[in-house]
């Protein structure tokens, strides 16, 4: 009796419409102008070190040059001096270039989780506003534009934008 009142409701689970969904998260981020305006805002904190840097490659490339042309009418100790100080800056400017790497990377980063939790929470919204049982995202081969939920997503993220809600 068991098995027959299962299969029974088995039966009953299938009838149920499920209603699945898919996003592609690459590309909600990639066209989303909170994405733009983290990628401009990025840019304009580094600026300045990074102007710097250059500068300062520009400064030992100087050096380099002056030694290579120079090197031979200059005395043994100038030589030294030079060879030493052209060592110490490029020791210096190799620490900087790594610490702004790592500073921008970890900079990108939370900004970038920022932005994934807010793509989350607009996905979250869609999902419940539109009785969605399923949303899948990475890993889709194929998505008819009638489940596709994408557009909606970058429309939300674009509408709550330009209201202010970054």
């Amino acid at each position: 009796m068991m098995l027959i009142g299962f299969v029974f409701n088995a039966g009953s689970l299938y009838a149920a419409e499920v209603k699945i969904g898919v996003v592609n998260a690459n590309q909600i981020v990639e066209q989303s102008p909170q994405y733009d305006a983290v990628r401009k805002s990025l840019e304009k904190e580094f600026k300045r070190r990074d102007n710097d840097l250059v500068a300062k490659q520009k400064q030992l490339k100087t050096l380099e040059d002056k030694l290579a042309r120079d090197g031979a009418v200059m005395s043994a100790a100038e030589v030294k001096r030079l060879e030493q100080d052209i060592r110490s800056r490029r020791r210096k400017i190799k620490s900087m270039a790594d610490e702004f790497r790592e500073d921008l990377n970890i900079r990108r980063n939370e900004e970038f989780n920022k932005l994934l939790r807010k793509v989350s929470e607009v996905v979250h919204q869609i999902g419940e506003q539109e009785n969605i049982d399923l949303i899948l995202s990475e890993g889709v081969v194929y998505a008819s534009k009638r489940v596709n939920l994408t557009e909606k997503v970058l429309n939300r993220l674009k509408q709550q934008y330009r209201g202010g809600k970054k």
